[in-house]
């Protein structure tokens, strides 16, 4: 494949993972949907740009330009930037200005380009300066708690927040996982008991909107077209799950 992504996990609660990439020639991969959403850093032909990129809420295609390097933060679910509206966000992207080698220009302010290593440190000026912010209630649904408040009021936060309602934020972490176990070996039946699908059918149709292979292919090893990163995190109720990867920025290189 013409590219080539690393990522880890963070100990941040803002931060879902961290990740970079590099590509070697024109290429194509398929982009999964994510729940989450990403400020992402890259470089081509000597041109910096940046960009936030929203969630994700179906399976898409992206291109990989050739001699681009990608720098990315993924942040969890609750995490938000109060000045960006999160509906607009889902499915899009909005485009940072003034940016150099060097900084980059974020709600009035010059900040210095974080890297792959100083992320976290990054993270928590934005937080300290209140431009990202974390809602305890999203975060605790997120993370299978009970939120204490009505599900009404749980609902409406958590599209507040999110740009996407909290049903489907589920629906995209199940089949990021099933795609996971797949990939695993874990046999499709045993997805479907363990993931609470209703049949394989239904496990079926969650794959193609959102993961866009079947799972023979997934269970068959990586294909002719890679699919963006996906990792494991645990066997929890987190409807984040599952990470992120050079996604769409790959558009606009």
């Amino acid at each position: 494949m013409g590219l080539e992504i690393e990522s880890r996990a963070s100990g941040s609660p803002f931060v879902a993972r961290v990740w970079r990439s590099r590509s070697a020639r024109d290429d194509r991969m398929t982009s999964v949907a994510n729940a989450s959403w990403d400020l992402v850093f890259w470089e081509r032909h000597g041109r910096v740009r940046a960009a936030v990129h929203g969630p994700e809420s179906v399976v898409s295609p992206a291109p990989v330009p050739t001699d681009a390097t990608f720098f990315g933060i993924n942040f969890a679910l609750g995490t938000s930037m109060p000045h960006l509206a999160a509906d607009r966000l889902v499915d899009g992207h909005v485009e940072i200005p003034g940016v150099t080698r060097r900084s980059f220009w974020l709600k009035g302010s010059a900040w210095h380009l974080p890297g792959y290593e100083d992320a976290e440190a990054f993270v928590e000026r934005l937080v300290r300066e209140e431009i990202l912010v974390r809602d305890p209630v999203v975060a605790a649904v997120a993370r299978g708690e009970p939120a204490g408040l009505s599900e009404r009021t749980v609902q409406r936060r958590f599209v507040a927040v999110t740009g996407l309602t909290q049903g489907a934020a589920r629906q995209i972490a199940r089949a990021r996982r099933a795609a996971v176990l797949l990939r695993e070996g874990v046999p499709a039946g045993e997805v479907v008991h363990r993931l609470g699908y209703f049949d394989q059918p239904h496990l079926a149709r969650s794959l193609s909107r959102y993961i866009g292979r079947t799972a023979g292919e997934l269970g068959a090893g990586e294909p002719p077209e890679p699919l963006s990163l996906l990792y494991k995190t645990g066997d929890g109720p987190d409807v984040s799950l599952l990470g992120t990867s050079t996604r769409k920025a790959v558009h606009h290189a």
